[in-house]
Order: C-alpha cells, then sequence, then structure tokens
C-alpha cells in the first residue's frame, strides 16, 4: 500500500479528485486531497496574504500532523510548484513525485516567470477589474478543455485564486533531487507552449518518466482511470 497526496491546481480544490481516489482506494493505497488555503470548501480564507509559502505549509503541515512518510506527491498544474516546495522542505518523507500539466520550477521561479508576457497581462487585467486587485478570477472549464458534460459541474466549483500565488518565487534549496521516481503527465489535448517544451525537457531527463494522455488539462476529470492507473505505477 502506498500513500498518496493529490495537491489540486489554481482555482480547484480537493472536489477535483473524487474520481480518482476512490480508483487509487480500490488498489488499496490510502489518498490525502486536500483543499489549499482560500479556495473551494476552504475559500471563506480567502485572503490577500495568503501565497505560495500558505499552499507549500497546508501541505507540509498534513504530512507533519498525519505522520506520513513514504509519500507519494502528485500536483496538477499550479499544484505542481507547491509539491515542488513539499518535497524540498520535507524530502526525508516523499518517496515519489507526479507532476500531472503542470509546473516543475527551479529556485527562484514563480508560476508567473513561465507563463508568456500576454497571458500574465491578461490575467492582470482580471485581477485589476474583477478582483479588487489581489484575486485572480476563475478561467471557465472550456478554457481548460474539460470535456462538454462537465464542464458546468467544474465551473460551479471553481473559486478565485490569490495573485500572491502566482507572483511569489519559490526558494529551493535542490534537497528534493534525490527523488528519483517522477512521472510527467501531460495532457495532449490542451494547447500550452510551456507544459510541451517542459515535457519534451523531461524526456531527455532520465530522472522522468514522461506520459501523454489525450485529453484536456483536467485530466483528473477527463481520464480518471487511466490517470489513477498511471499514479499506481509509482506505488
Amino acid at each position: 500500500m502506498a500513500t498518496f497526496v493529490l495537491v489540486h491546481g489554481a482555482w480547484h480544490g480537493g472536489w477535483c479528485w473524487s474520481r480518482v481516489t476512490p480508483q487509487l482506494q480500490a488498489l488499496g493505497h490510502q489518498v490525502f486531497a486536500p483543499t489549499l488555503s482560500g479556495l473551494a470548501d476552504r475559500s471563506h480564507l480567502l485572503s490577500p496574504t495568503i501565497n505560495l509559502q500558505t499552499h507549500i505549509r497546508d501541505i507540509t503541515g498534513l504530512l507533519q500532523w498525519e505522520d506520513l512518510r513514504d509519500v507519494i506527491l502528485v500536483g496538477h498544474s499550479y499544484g505542481g510548484m507547491v509539491i515542488a516546495g513539499v518535497a524540498d522542505a520535507m524530502v526525508e518523507r516523499v518517496s515519489a513525485l507526479a507532476v500531472i500539466d503542470g509546473y516543475v520550477p527551479e529556485n527562484g521561479d514563480s508560476a508567473f516567470s513561465h507563463r508568456p508576457a500576454d497571458r500574465n497581462a491578461e490575467t492582470l487585467a482580471m485581477v485589476r477589474a474583477q478582483g479588487m486587485g489581489w484575486q485572480i478570477p476563475p478561467y471557465s472549464a472550456a478554457s481548460f478543455g474539460v470535456n462538454a458534460a462537465d464542464q458546468a459541474w467544474v465551473d460551479s466549483k471553481l473559486t478565485p485564486q490569490p495573485l500572491a500565488c502566482f507572483s511569489q518565487p519559490i526558494r529551493l534549496t535542490g534537497d528534493s533531487d534525490e527523488i528519483t521516481r517522477k512521472l510527467y503527465l501531460r495532457a495532449g489535448d490542451y494547447p500550452n507552449a510551456h507544459f510541451s517544451a517542459l515535457a519534451d525537457k523531461l524526456t531527455a531527463d532520465p530522472g522522468w518518466q514522461v506520459t501523454e494522455m489525450a485529453c484536456g488539462h483536467d485530466i483528473m476529470v477527463d481520464q480518471p482511470a487511466a490517470l489513477a492507473a498511471a499514479l499506481a505505477t509509482l506505488a
């Protein structure tokens, strides 16, 4: 039995793993799918002080208080930033990493530094117009390439993301480089130049296994069974 900690991406919450969690549990694994501070069922805590480090502390706190070890950390999209910080801070508790169509940062990177300038400008315009200067309103499920049948459900669950989560640089020591089991899952039907370039880069890195799935960005919504099977290979 393995222990999985599933970390959602921006605007999402622990709810997005509801189809993957039972698949992994049916295989005998223990699964935690927390919601990060200020999002979804924790949106009542939303504040401008929440940043990337807050979310890293959410997950390091989970590992500490649940006394989790030999953890397989899974991060979707922005969640890749979060699990990078967690793995760096608590490498002795982490056995494997999986990034789902997300970021694999180096020291000093932020989510904004991996997005094109026009996309960042669009986001900041939304923050000024609709987010009181510090909230990023959610993009639509359709823009993520979510299948048509699930778009209304996903849209009903998305909540604003604190701007500082995207703008704060991550600080990494490099300790997590010793983790040798690492998986990158690319959503082949979601156009994103950075994620495609990252998948190509990691394909040439012997420390990473790279797999592409034919679906939109929210793989856990579109292909939960296939995703669970891919994650279980790390167990």
